[in-house]
């Protein structure tokens, strides 16, 4: 439809009733205006990604699990809702702290820091993490964990997150309180966009002072992530903030026809949740509209919506409406499917390297 013409649904005068369930405020939303209407028609719009069997990618900046929202991961995973993650080092490294019990506190943002720090307080916004017992905690688990594995031979950070799952399943007081333990169990291959920027490259020094070596091959993993958009029906994002995890999503359409000339297209549907500015020209706020002339996306006019809101309001919504009126999906089980889908896409490179 032409938007310059007066047409479109009546906004009604709207009602709220005290027996109403997650998915009448959805409608709610969906029949306002501004960022309402768009976090509405977002929620719809990842309940069509998930009815049309999309393969979909869940990206995740910013503070998301130290607030506790691993636990919405964790159970959109099982509901088989996400099928593969991209997500910053700090989201993995402070969502192992659930399930070793470590403690994580409600704290104050109107505080001096200068006293946080004489006792021993780290602060993320309102959110407080014990030095010793949590971050101490963490560190030596973490380097326990990795003193023997990935030296001398190439591995990727999905690999990475895979063994952090299964061990932390052993070893965790409460492996049940991971995402990282269930993408385990799942077969979702969780990818950090940032790997040396993070706790858990830190405490991978200790282990490279003693002279054993790390080689993350980062170039695989593009590939393998492209991999996965190559071989699906329909591909679609639900990005929380930006970033560099929304970026790693979104430029498999870039890699796939820009640089092996595949024509693809890029995504079928995006979802993106953000805070950030479009006029500044930093990738987190750019629109997903922009994306088209990337080829990042498949239509800059339909299956691409953008929520200005907080994620930590907007996406609890955005799960719990999928939740309660979406059929739960079989697993796609990637991870075990990552070398052959590799192959797929080698191969009909090297067939056809010109693409057409």
């Amino acid at each position: 439809m032409d938007p310059h013409k007066f047409h479109g649904k009546d906004i009604p005068h709207i009602k709220l009733d005290p027996k109403m369930n997650i998915e009448d405020l959805v409608e709610v939303f969906a029949n306002s205006g501004f960022n309402g209407r768009q976090l509405g028609e977002a929620a719809k719009l990842y309940a069509k990604m998930i009815e049309e069997d999309a393969t979909i990618c869940l990206t995740i900046s910013g503070a998301m699990t130290p607030v506790g929202f691993g636990g919405i991961i964790k159970t959109l995973i099982e509901r088989g809702f996400v099928d593969w993650i991209v997500t910053t080092g700090a989201n993995v490294y402070h969502e192992d702290h659930f399930a070793l019990g470590l403690p994580v506190k409600q704290g104050s943002f109107d505080v001096d820091d200068m006293k946080l720090y004489e006792n021993e307080i780290v602060r993320i916004r309102d959110v407080y993490i014990k030095f010793e017992e949590t971050l101490e905690a963490e560190d030596q688990t973490i380097q326990k964990m990795f003193a023997d594995d990935f030296q001398d031979k190439s591995f990727t950070t999905a690999e990475f997150c895979n063994l952090l799952g299964k061990r932390s399943k052993k070893i965790a007081k409460h492996p049940e309180k991971s995402f990282i333990t269930t993408a385990y169990d799942y077969d979702v291959p969780v990818y950090i966009s940032t790997m040396k920027d993070s706790s858990l490259a830190l405490n991978l020094a200790v282990h490279r002072l003693e002279d054993k070596k790390f080689d993350l091959d980062f170039v695989r993993e593009i590939i393998e992530q492209a991999a996965i958009v190559y071989d699906s029906k329909k591909s679609g994002i639900l990005e929380l903030g930006g970033g560099v995890p929304k970026n790693t999503a979104q430029q498999t359409g870039p890699l796939l026809d820009q640089i092996l000339r595949r024509n693809d297209g890029g995504q079928e549907y995006i979802i993106q949740i953000t805070d950030a500015r479009p006029d500044t020209g930093g990738l987190s706020g750019a629109t997903l509209q922009e994306g088209k002339s990337w080829g990042k996306i498949q239509d800059s006019h339909e299956g691409i919506i953008t929520v200005y809101a907080d994620a930590t309001i907007a996406f609890p919504i955005l799960a719990l409406y999928v939740l309660s009126n979406q059929k739960e999906r079989k697993p796609k089980r990637l991870y075990k499917k990552i070398d052959q889908l590799y192959d797929k896409l080698s191969k009909d490179y090297f067939n056809n390297p010109k693409g057409g």
